[in-house]
């Protein structure tokens, strides 16, 4: 096993940067204080090759091993915040009303601040690393992860292999999680607007309510579910928007639908697209409405490589041991545009334990600083595991 003791100094270094970070939150691409911190920082390790200005904000830097040629492979961390009023009552709480680090991704660049550090001090593996720093991973299309890959990361920077890293709140500290296969699932998002006749809540028999008809499409969207997909199958229909008449006595013309959709399988997606209108259609011709519906593919499943998997497993398992190591690990309906690069390049996607946090996008949520030397010595062993001299 791999000493934690080698990352003692760097934990107290990560643990102030990420301080920073969370205090000075910013969002989606509009991310020009993060880079340049993450850029100086990369440069004060005495790290050459660095390019920023990729998809807006985002930064990739390659650190050449002692070992001489071979290939590169990719270490990705996210680095934007959410628009969330923080609610943790940490001293370092952000600075920014109305954002804050919820998510994590101040921790994820720190650790990989601190590993990129450590490499480019001793450099003991073959080929190189690229350490990409995302932006805007928690937006919609099109989100980082997508833009990056499209403006052509994988190619540009002859990256064979892409791995990730997400801290996950309740997994102990010291503990890691991963699977084979799907590790996360996919998102997509809809709307329908029911278009009726609206009028005076006094008379509602001169209209065509659109709020109760509304509220049949919400019900019989939960039936798609529980009645047309195979129980040993995941599919996730949230609706999470429903917006009628701002007034008490007004019937309105129309009320707007919106939601989510979530599964592991492709066909699933397709079914939900499907079935959303035709319930949503049906339901409202019913009652002499009708149905403006959009749907939007999102991020697609977040889906982990065998080799890589196996890979990932062996590194967590040098650092902490085995048993600390969930190979196994149950899968996460949450959506993750890391996914896009497991699609251009073979990878895996790993959890880190953020001990007992509030959980993720929650307004008391931090960061558990006792999880970055782990997350440090996670990628240093990766890198050695992958690229051995």
């Amino acid at each position: 096993m791999k000493s934690l003791e080698a990352f003692g100094g760097l934990q107290r270094e990560a643990t102030e940067w990420r301080h920073y970070l969370h205090e000075n939150p910013e969002l989606d691409y509009r991310l020009h204080n993060t880079a340049k911190f993450v850029t100086e920082k990369l440069a004060s390790f005495g790290i050459n090759h660095i390019e920023t200005g990729i998809a807006e904000t985002g930064i990739v830097a390659l650190i050449q091993g002692e070992g001489g040629d071979g290939p590169t492979i990719g270490l990705r961390a996210d680095m934007d915040a959410l628009p969330i009023v923080e609610a943790s009552d940490k001293p370092w709480s952000s600075k920014i009303p109305g954002r804050m680090h919820a998510c994590g991704h101040d921790g994820h660049t720190a650790m990989l601040l601190g590993a990129a550090k450590h490499l480019a001090s001793t450099r003991k593996f073959k080929g190189s690393v690229a350490l990409i720093f995302q932006p805007a991973e928690e937006i919609e299309l099109p989100s980082g992860g997508l833009k990056m890959v499209q403006e052509g990361i994988m190619d540009r920077f002859s990256i064979s292999q892409v791995f990730g890293m997400h801290n996950k709140p309740g997994m102990e500290i010291g503990t890691f999680g991963i699977c084979d296969g799907p590790i996360m699932g996919s998102q997509d998002d809809f709307d329908i607007i029911v278009k009726g006749r609206g009028g005076h809540a006094a008379s509602p028999h001169r209209t065509v309510d659109p709020v109760v008809i509304a509220a049949q499409i919400i019900v019989g969207l939960q039936s798609l579910v529980s009645r047309k997909i195979d129980p040993m199958e995941s599919l996730v229909i949230s609706v999470t928007k429903l917006k009628a008449a701002e007034a008490y006595n007004v019937i309105p013309d129309h009320v707007e639908i919106a939601g989510t959709v979530r599964t592991l399988a492709p066909a699933l997606r397709d079914f939900a697209e499907r079935e959303i209108l035709a319930s949503a259609q049906g339901i409202a011709r019913g009652f002499g409405a009708d149905v403006e519906f959009k749907y939007r593919r999102s991020v697609p499943v977040t889906f982990n490589h065998t080799e890589e998997t196996n890979l990932s497993v062996t590194a967590a398992g040098n650092l902490v041991g085995a048993a600390s190591v969930d190979d196994k690990v149950g899968i996460s309906m949450g959506a993750e545009d890391f996914a896009y690069m497991l699609e251009a390049r073979p990878g895996a996607m790993i959890f880190l334990g953020n001990g007992t946090s509030p959980s993720l996008h929650n307004p008391a949520y931090d960061f558990n600083d006792e999880a970055l030397s782990y997350g440090i010595g996670y990628w240093v062993s990766l890198v050695e595991t992958v690229l051995p001299l």
